[in-house]
């Protein structure tokens, strides 16, 4: 389709309602030749927002997480031992990875035999096959899989042996049964991607079964709160804490989830409100799909608030006692020893759990090209199109992920991570990957060294303090 816009005619390649709108110029302009310079503050991607948002009057949607470079743990390194200290043989010497999770006030804690948990990610977002699959492949490796909104299916539940139950402000699908059969309960007061907003669904992905389990109508755009009605502050969620125990009778632990802004005050309320586990969720943290203004502008990088994190319950005496989990951009076992150094007690993946399924494959690369996209970019996979049968409600398109070929494809790939966090910390001389600790890491530029409170390399200087 052809429109002219802004003065110049562009081709204009668009879907529902024009979320996600490609805008290309027309000029034939090379901005490469001829001495010509791009303008740093309106590039051509930022003209042809602005054109595309003049044409359409909607604001852009898209799924993933902040696509922008920010300082994350690959500006980190680890200081191996040689002489100073002493490494671990790898295949003679243990390095162990097992970790609970939220035995400050529950009976049953849980017993992860990694610190790698599953992300939240709804069914609704998510198909049905693709929450079989990440149940299937958390539990062939002894860890826990969450629900994400929307409620519990017996395909989830049937199929992971430990499930963390999210309770979040649109309170769809909840029902304290499905609380009692959790094995945790995750209260969402935030994500990393649009902390201080809601999630949405568009209406093509409320299926018939999703509309039943989520009590919508079919077919129509669903947009969740942005707060819990039942609290309005830390003290009101006590209560609310106390209640969630009595209906569990105390078994549960119970997690409350954060995204990343005034990560230390949050920290410290969550903690009062009587937390088992805190879960941290950085700006590069997926989401279903919001706003790309939200995405792009709103939180911090998951390096700076994991050390606002540890801060907070270091001063509260409470390090390690609640536990910490974090998320946001987990690709790596190098990512996992790094956020486990700086002293996380676990992380949680989500994007790289669901390329770990089949998504962003390049064999489908045409594929995502009809769609406006192509394999890796993210934009306008959130309308329900997915050719990999992971983020779709299309029941045909669904078919194409066997749950049982994608469960064994993430607990290879949570396997990988695994043994790269132990070669690391076998490397840096510890028997446990939690004995991975501060002093085992430098910064590699001025902004890492001040976000994470470490030193930049070759020096002891670390910005910002004396």
């Amino acid at each position: 389709m052809r429109r002219e816009v802004g003065g110049c005619e562009c081709e204009v390649e668009g879907n529902r309602k024009g979320f996600g709108l490609h805008m290309k110029n027309d000029t034939g302009l090379n901005p490469d030749a001829g001495g010509l310079k791009e303008s740093a503050t309106f590039d051509r991607h930022m003209i042809a927002e602005i054109q595309r948002a003049a044409a359409t009057g909607i604001y852009d949607i898209r799924g993933h997480g902040a696509k922008r470079r920010v300082p994350h743990f690959d500006d980190l390194v680890f200081l191996g031992a040689s002489m100073s200290r002493y490494p671990l043989e790898g295949y003679r010497e243990k390095c162990s990875t097992e970790v609970v999770l939220g035995d400050r006030f529950a009976k049953k804690p849980l017993h992860l035999k990694i610190p790698i948990t599953i992300a939240g990610m709804s069914f609704g977002s998510l198909s049905a096959q693709a929450k079989e699959s990440l149940g299937r492949g958390a539990s062939t490796v002894g860890t826990s899989t969450t629900t994400g909104d929307g409620g519990m299916t017996p395909e989830e539940r049937g199929h992971s042996s430990m499930l963390v139950y999210q309770l979040l402000p649109s309170r769809y699908g909840m029902n304290p049964d499905d609380l009692r059969k959790a094995d945790a309960i995750e209260v969402v007061l935030g994500q990393g991607a649009k902390p201080g907003g809601g999630g949405m669904l568009l209406g093509q992905k409320i299926s018939d079964r999703v509309a039943g389990m989520r009590t919508l109508p079919k077919g129509i755009d669903q947009r969740s709160a942005c707060r819990h009605p039942d609290w309005t502050g830390p003290d009101d969620l006590a209560i609310k804490m106390i209640e969630l125990r009595e209906i569990t009778d105390w078994e549960k632990p119970i997690y409350i989830k954060i995204g990343a802004t005034r990560t230390y005050y949050d920290v410290q309320l969550a903690v009062k409100a009587g937390a088992d586990v805190v879960v941290l969720d950085g700006m590069q943290g997926g989401t279903g799909a919001t706003q790309d203004v939200f995405i792009e502008h709103v939180g911090i990088p998951t390096l700076p608030a994991l050390r606002q994190a540890v801060e907070a319950l270091q001063d509260m005496d409470m390090h390690r006692k609640v536990q910490l989990i974090v998320s946001g951009g987990i690709r790596s076992g190098a990512d996992v020893a790094k956020a486990l150094a700086m002293g996380a007690d676990a992380v949680s993946i989500g994007s790289a759990a669901l390329i770990a399924l089949g998504d962003n494959s390049p064999t489908l690369d045409a594929e995502y090209a009809k769609l406006g996209s192509r394999a890796g970019f993210y934009d306008d996979w959130h309308e329900g199109r997915d050719p990999a049968g992971i983020t779709t409600q299309d029941e045909e398109l669904s078919k194409r992920l066997d749950p049982e070929v994608g469960g064994k494809r993430l607990a290879n790939y949570l396997r990988v991570l695994t043994l790269e966090c132990q070669t690391i910390a076998r490397a840096c001389g510890k028997s446990h990957v939690h004995h991975l600790e501060p002093e085992d890491l430098v910064a590699l530029t001025i902004e890492s060294a001040a976000m994470s409170g470490l030193p930049l390399a070759g020096t002891n200087w670390v910005p910002g303090k004396i």
